[in-house]
């Protein structure tokens, strides 16, 4: 019980710095999910500060607009490769 109270004082300041976003468990008590912002650095310090007590899987993701205008930008540099 004393491990999870710290982690979970860890996870509230997290929360309140902004660098955690969101956390919630999965049903199976055993797992769930983080989303953070920052850099890199950020996300390593992170989920360093948990180690060796949790495991952890790191995605970077980027926003559904960012991803339509890249691949916009992907795809007329495509045609334009194709057409040469």
């Amino acid at each position: 019980m004393a491990l999870n109270e710290k982690m979970w004082t860890v996870l509230d300041d997290m929360m309140k710095k902004g660098t955690l976003v969101d956390f919630g468990f999965f049903l199976d008590g055993t797992s769930g999910y983080a989303i953070g912002e920052g850099t890199g650095e950020n996300a390593f310090t992170g989920v360093s500060m948990f180690l060796p007590f949790m495991k952890s899987e790191v995605y970077e993701i980027i926003s559904y607009e960012r991803g339509k205008e890249l691949t916009r930008e992907i795809c007329k540099a495509m045609i334009m490769a194709a057409k040469q």
